[in-house]
């Protein structure tokens, strides 16, 4: 009998799956030896943080560092050029980004939160991980395609070297656990490329990190579509409770009095009822049985409401933090000297293991 070959997406399955079982290993050993392992998380600041961010990637940060996991969080500044012109804002994008970690639970004293461009012995591994990989394996990284198709750019040579600059991240401190929705795995899985292929050709430096796969929700920004800052359509964690209230009822719905939730047919109800049942923890199509006939004006009332008691008690401690003018920069100042030493230690293994120290 003939076998025949598994198309595409076929083997996109399997290889998913594979990971998937190997997260849930993965997340069995975090839970019983937490000390065991070393977290590489962060983002880019091109914007405000919003609570996309909150339940999409920090609750799951605060999770792990109390569960005793060490914890290296990057803000990544270098990579915001990948798809713009400017680093117009990035500084107080960072600023800003740091209270609102802190306010939601980070700590510093068990967090190292560090600038990418603080840390010039990290950018340094990025020659030799290029030369471990091909530009058609760079061209086939779907984030880079659709931060491509996104910005409506020509292809930068950063843009195409992006998934090597977030291996670099990963690895500069020996990262062995990234946390990652499933959309970002080929970011985790070009990274295990370069740690192989740097321990095969030189010789063992680097583990080869594993993907813990978050279960989080996709939250909806007021348009229907994803919350993004590109989009303009997010809820930012440092808004007041006035220009909360603002930005949901300036949100598009529609004529229908009665609420329903129908993410495709209704986007714009359904990102409000999303976005309430987020922050109470209910169901959505609860929220919108229990609003029935009260139109929009009820709806973004009860949104409004619910994210604003939601974040109250992060805003309060914001707000005292930021008190104390000189408290980020003395934490990302901490956080960069212990960032620069992981890299300076890698990166002389880096040299010895290719014969480059004279």
């Amino acid at each position: 009998m003939l076998r025949v070959a598994p198309n595409h997406r076929e083997r996109q399955l399997e290889s998913f799956t594979a990971t998937a079982q190997r997260s849930a290993e993965v997340a069995a050993l975090v839970a019983e030896h937490p000390e065991r392992f070393r977290v590489l998380t962060g983002e880019r600041p091109t914007g405000l943080l919003h609570l996309g961010h909150f339940f999409g990637t920090i609750r799951e940060r605060v999770r792990l560092q109390q569960a005793g996991v060490e914890m290296f969080l990057v803000l990544a500044d270098y990579q915001v050029i990948t798809d713009r012109d400017t680093t117009a804002h990035v500084r107080e994008n960072v600023y800003s980004a740091v209270l609102d970690y802190l306010a939601a639970g980070i700590d510093p004293e068990r967090t190292t939160i560090f600038t990418h461009s603080s840390v010039p012995a990290l950018n340094q591994l990025m020659l030799p991980f290029l030369s471990l990989v091909t530009e058609a394996e760079l061209h086939r990284n779907p984030t880079v395609k659709a931060e491509l198709a996104a910005s409506g750019r020509a292809l930068s040579g950063l843009l195409l070297t992006y998934p090597v600059h977030q291996a670099a991240d990963i690895l500069f401190c020996k990262g062995t656990l990234v946390p990652v929705g499933k959309d970002n795995l080929p970011h985790v899985e070009m990274t295990r490329v370069v740690a192989r292929r740097f321990n095969e050709r030189y010789g063992e430096v680097f583990p080869v990190p594993d993907a813990l796969i978050t279960s989080t929700p996709e939250v909806p920004g007021l348009d229907g579509r994803k919350m993004s800052k590109s989009y303009g359509n997010a809820i930012a964690l440092s808004m007041t409770p006035d220009e909360t209230v603002a930005v949901i009822r300036q949100s598009r719905t529609d004529q229908d009095r009665r609420i329903s939730f129908d993410p495709e047919g209704r986007p714009g109800v359904s990102a409000l009822l999303s976005t309430a049942a987020l922050c109470l923890d209910v169901e959505p199509v609860e929220l919108a049985d229990q609003i029935g006939d009260g139109g929009s004006s009820a709806l973004k009332a009860l949104t409004a409401t619910a994210v604003n008691d939601f974040l109250e008690p992060m805003r309060a401690r914001r707000k005292a933090l930021a008190a104390d003018e000189s408290l980020v920069r003395a934490i990302l100042r901490r956080g960069n000297e212990t960032a620069n030493t992981a890299a300076e230690v890698t990166l002389g293994q880096v040299r010895e293991a290719m014969g480059t120290i004279y």
